[in-house]
């Protein structure tokens, strides 16, 4: 058995978060891979199946970020599990929007949600770090991560999720080059020689050819030509 948490904040006030990204991800995949309908349990909400071979839970804490490592810590224990069969999707200030990173173990990094389970389950878990990039200014941390993905990032993350649960069997077996493959093929931007492609059956508009300067037809008529013109309309 397997224990994928994705981190957050429950309640629909906090749902399109960016703190919230890590319960986006586990949600997807719950629904693609046709997992059960969400229970209560260990101080939050759990779906139990299959990515390919593994035996999977997936947990949402809902706590609260401050307090994610009472409910995983509940959970590991019921489930007899070891920090090395857990793996945490949250949010990252540190990585830009659209990049992952995976590694075990480390520091918590200010993370309210990873220094909480850092103090119930120590630091050996694995994460998947999903970057929403930085503020800038330290002050506008808090408000940053608690304020919903801006319109202009929402394609993005949607490629983004489905990437995650696209490679969530690789992810559960611990083969992370297939994992960020899998991510990778939702995310990077197809090649092309930076022309606009044409819709099949139809041909481009061919463009009108630029008269040249010396054109008379090319310049206003002045006013005595349009008094000539009128001139002879009415002999």
């Amino acid at each position: 058995m397997k224990l994928i948490v994705g981190l957050g904040n429950p309640g629909a006030k906090y749902a399109a978060n960016r703190h919230n990204v890590g319960f986006m991800a586990v949600d997807r995949i719950a629904a693609d891979h046709g997992f059960p309908p969400w229970r209560a349990r260990f101080q939050g909400e759990i779906a139990e199946g299959r990515l390919g071979e593994e035996r999977v839970a997936l947990l949402k804490p809902a706590t609260f970020m401050n307090l994610s490592g009472q409910s995983v810590g509940e959970a590991m224990r019921y489930l007899k599990l070891g920090p090395e069969d857990v793996t945490v999707l949250h949010d990252e200030l540190d990585l830009a929007p659209g990049k992952l990173r995976l590694k075990t173990g480390g520091g918590h990094a200010g993370h309210n949600g990873l220094r909480s389970l850092h103090q119930h389950i120590g630091e050996g878990y694995r994460r998947l770090r999903i970057g929403i990039g930085h503020p800038g200014d330290k002050n506008r941390v808090s408000g940053y991560v608690l304020s919903d993905f801006a319109k202009a990032e929402e394609a993005g993350l949607d490629d983004l999720l489905r990437g995650i649960s696209d490679g969530a069997a690789a992810l559960a077996a611990g083969d992370d080059a297939r994992f960020m493959n899998a991510v990778a093929a939702r995310v990077a931007p197809p090649r092309n020689s930076g022309t606009r492609p044409e819709l099949p059956g139809k041909a481009s508009p061919a463009r009108p050819a630029a008269k040249p300067a010396n054109d008379p037809a090319a310049e206003p008529p002045s006013l005595s030509d349009r008094l000539r013109a009128l001139t002879e309309r009415f002999r």
